[in-house]
C-alpha cells in the first residue's frame, strides 16, 4: 500500500512514483484539471484538451457541472442524511471543495478515504491529506478493477458496520465492459451497511459532437473512456432507493436556488440509499 493519513505524512514511495509520470501522453485527470483552470497539467494535456473543446465546446460546462454536483451530493449526504464516512474512488487531482473539505464543513468528524492509481494524483496526496482534527482522511493507491483490495485497505480507516457513502464520480467509463462495471459496483456495495449510499455521475453518449471528441481523445493513445447511455447509468442503482429527483442530467440534481435555469450537460448522475 502507498498512502498516508491525516495522522502522518504519505508514504515516501509517493515521491518515487512521481518519477513514473509520463508527460508525453495526455491523461484524463490532468486534462480535467486543465478544463477546470488548474495548473497540474502538461502541454500534451493542454493540446488534447483544446482539441477536444474544438469539437465539443460544451466540455467546459461539463467539467464545472461535475465539480458542482460532487459538492451538492456530499453536502446533502453529510448535512441531511447524517453520513460521516466517504469512500471516494477515482479521486482525480485535488481542486477546491474536495470531498473531505465539503463533508467536514458540514460535519467536522467526517472520515474520508480517497482512492486513485495515478502517479500525479499520488504526488499530490499531501494536499488531500489534510483533515479537521475531529475527523480523518486517508489516501489509497489502488485500482478500481480490484474492488476487494480497495475494500480491504479502506477498512483501516472506515467502520463498515456504519453507513458509508460510496462515490464513483466520472470514473466508470475507464472500464470498457459494462457488465464488469456493474459487477464492480455491486461488489463495492456488498459489504456496506444498510443506510449507506451510492453516488455516481458519468458522461453519456447523448451528443454526436461529444462522441466525436471522445473518439479523438481515445485515438491519442491515452486510456480510453467509454460514454454510457442514461439507461446504463440508471441501472447502476438497481436495488437501491433513489434520492429525488433520481438519475438526471447533473445540473438538475438538487440545484442551488437560482433564478437562472440550469443548463443541461451530457452527464447523468444520482444518489441512492442501500436498504
Amino acid at each position: 500500500m502507498t498512502g498516508g493519513s491525516s495522522h502522518g505524512a504519505p508514504d515516501d514511495r509517493a515521491n518515487h512514483r512521481n518519477d513514473e509520470i509520463d508527460a508525453s501522453v495526455p491523461h484524463s485527470a490532468r486534462i480535467w484539471n486543465y478544463w477546470l483552470g488548474g495548473k497540474d497539467n502538461f502541454p500534451v494535456d493542454q493540446d488534447a484538451g483544446d482539441k477536444y473543446a474544438e469539437t465539443f465546446p460544451g466540455i467546459f460546462d461539463m467539467a464545472r457541472a461535475s465539480r458542482e454536483f460532487i459538492g451538492r451530493a456530499v453536502t446533502h449526504l453529510a448535512a441531511e442524511r447524517g453520513i460521516r464516512q466517504f469512500l471516494d474512488i477515482g479521486t482525480g487531482l485535488p481542486t477546491e471543495n474536495n470531498t473531505h473539505q465539503v463533508a467536514q464543513r458540514a460535519a467536522p468528524e467526517s472520515r474520508i478515504v480517497y482512492v486513485d492509481n495515478d502517479p500525479l494524483v499520488l504526488a499530490h496526496a499531501r494536499a488531500l491529506l489534510t483533515s479537521k482534527p475531529e475527523g480523518a482522511t486517508d489516501y489509497i493507491d489502488a485500482d478500481l478493477t480490484d474492488p476487494d483490495d480497495i475494500l480491504a485497505r479502506a477498512g483501516a480507516l472506515l467502520d463498515f458496520s456504519q453507513p458509508i457513502a460510496l462515490m464513483l464520480m466520472g470514473i466508470l467509463g475507464h472500464i470498457s465492459d459494462y457488465d464488469k462495471v456493474v459487477s464492480i459496483v455491486k461488489r463495492l456495495l456488498q459489504p456496506l451497511a444498510s443506510g449507506s449510499y451510492l453516488a455516481v455521475y458519468d458522461g453519456t453518449a447523448t451528443d454526436p459532437d461529444l462522441l466525436k471528441a471522445q473518439q479523438g481523445y481515445d485515438d491519442t493513445g491515452a486510456v480510453p473512456y467509454r460514454l454510457r447511455s442514461p439507461e446504463q447509468v440508471r441501472a447502476l442503482f438497481d436495488g437501491l432507493d433513489l434520492v429525488d429527483p433520481g438519475v438526471v442530467p447533473i445540473p438538475r440534481w438538487r440545484p442551488d436556488p437560482s433564478p437562472i435555469q440550469p443548463v443541461d450537460v451530457d452527464v447523468y448522475g444520482g444518489v441512492a440509499r442501500k436498504p
